[in-house]
């Protein structure tokens, strides 16, 4: 059965929507509810298949009870499996946007880190990709943070590529002080070649400081870091600054 439109119907964009359910708390509901329902869902069908084992049991060899009970946990163990496997094709940068980065970066210890009981397997796909898309919008400073610290100790690992960043960073300061030195605004042929000489140069010593392996490997590991915590991580209620008492 179709349903008319109706003219005075709203029709409410969906990043004011979700604004809407994060300022009203609803996506922490939300998160919070689904994994009761899985928790339910999994006592209940494991409860059930005890039943059948008692059942089984009497008029059945064990084997047929150690089978259901195999059924179950290899179900359960794939299910999780596909979980995992679902946050390959997660995009977490979906939602995000210039004023994440903005804000307050959350404390470390209470808001990013949490108690042991902040932490809970995703129960479905869905619940995965709200997570890591809602997370990556709350903590997005501190993945960044993580980044830099994981570079800096791939530069440390990696002194070579340390003097390459050095060396490519003391080339463009190089470049700026040619440039307003020489005047090289007014002649923009020649500042165009001069800037695609230093660039080649760059990319050259990059290379042979293995300067993009330092980068990759920060990327990598910042990455599953990111996707590990942010899937794992409950949406809880980010406590906002407390203001000072109008007189």
């Amino acid at each position: 059965m179709a349903f008319s439109a109706n003219p005075l119907a709203l029709s409410v964009p969906d990043p004011t929507f979700e604004s809407w359910l994060r300022d009203s708390g609803y996506l922490e509901i939300l998160d919070q509810r689904t994994s009761d329902l899985h928790r339910i869902s999994t006592a209940a069908a494991a409860a059930a298949a005890t039943v059948t084992n008692s059942n089984s049991t009497t008029a059945d060899p064990p084997s047929v009870a150690t089978a259901v009970n195999g059924g179950f946990f290899l179900s359960n163990v794939l299910n999780q499996i596909g979980i995992l496997l679902s946050l390959l094709t997660i995009n977490p940068f979906s939602k995000l946007t210039n004023e994440d980065f903005s804000r307050d970066t959350p404390p470390w210890t209470l808001g990013f880190i949490g108690y042991l009981d902040s932490y809970s397997f995703p129960s479905s796909r869905s619940q995965a990709r709200m997570r890591v898309t809602e997370n990556n919008k709350r903590y997005c400073r501190n993945y960044f943070t993580l980044f830099i610290i994981f570079f800096a100790c791939s530069l440390y690992q990696l002194p070579i590529a340390l003097v390459g960043l050095v060396s490519s960073l003391a080339l463009w300061d190089l470049f700026a002080y040619c440039v307003k030195r020489w005047g090289l605004d007014n002649h923009p042929v020649a500042r165009e070649c001069l800037l695609r000489l230093v660039q080649c140069a760059t990319a050259v010593i990059a290379f042979a400081c293995s300067v993009q392996t330092a980068v990759l490997y920060a990327l990598g590991v910042s990455y599953a870091v990111m996707m590990v915590h942010a899937s794992f991580r409950k949406l809880t209620p980010i406590k906002q600054p407390t203001k000072g008492k109008h007189k």
